[in-house]
C-alpha cells in the first residue's frame, strides 16, 4: 500500500537535517537581560549546549536585527525547564521595515511540569520574505511567578 499524507511538507522536516542560517554573521542581537553563565549566544549558535537564560524573572525580549533583509523558510525553537512548574507564553513576530511595524507569526502557551514535561520543541515552516527584524517575546510564567525566561535554541533557515 502506498500512503501519502497530504497538506504537509515532509521534506527537510527534521531540524538536524536543515541548513541553518549563520545568525552570528547576519544579525545584531538585542536582549532585555542575560545571565552571565547563559549568554544569548548559547541559544543562537550551533554547538552550544547551555542555552540563554534571563538574569531576572518576568517578560523578556530577544530581537535579531538583520544586516540585510532575509528570506526565512523555517523557524525552530526549543525551551527547557526542569526546575519550576509553570505556564509559559511566547510570541514570535517579524518586521519588514526595521522594527517600525510587526507581523505576528505565532503566539503559544505551554506548561512545564518537571516531573513530566521539561521541554518544548516547535518547528514552523514559514515563507517570510524581506525580514529585517525577528522578535521573540517570552513570558516565563503567565501567573507572574519567579521563573526566568530561557531559550535552549532558536534556529533559522
Amino acid at each position: 500500500m502506498l500512503k501519502r499524507i497530504i497538506g504537509q511538507d515532509t521534506q527537510g522536516a527534521s531540524p538536524s537535517n536543515q541548513q541553518w542560517l549563520n545568525v552570528e554573521a547576519l544579525a545584531q542581537v538585542e536582549v532585555t537581560s542575560e545571565d552571565a553563565a547563559h549568554p544569548i549566544e548559547s541559544g543562537l549558535l550551533p554547538g552550544t549546549e547551555s542555552g540563554w537564560r534571563a538574569a531576572q524573572p518576568g517578560p523578556q525580549t530577544v530581537r535579531l536585527i538583520f544586516d540585510r533583509p532575509l528570506r526565512i523558510k523555517r523557524l525552530h525553537l526549543e525551551f527547557h525547564e526542569d526546575e519550576l512548574e509553570r505556564t509559559q507564553q511566547f510570541v514570535l513576530r517579524w518586521s519588514p521595515d526595521g522594527g517600525r511595524s510587526y507581523r505576528e507569526i505565532v503566539r503559544q502557551q505551554f506548561n512545564f511540569s518537571p516531573s513530566n514535561t521539561t521541554s518544548e520543541r516547535e518547528d514552523f515552516p514559514v515563507d517570510l520574505d524581506g525580514v529585517t527584524t525577528l522578535e521573540l517575546n517570552i513570558t516565563p510564567d503567565i501567573s507572574g511567578g519567579p521563573a526566568r525566561a530561557s531559550l535552549a535554541q532558536l534556529r533559522l533557515a
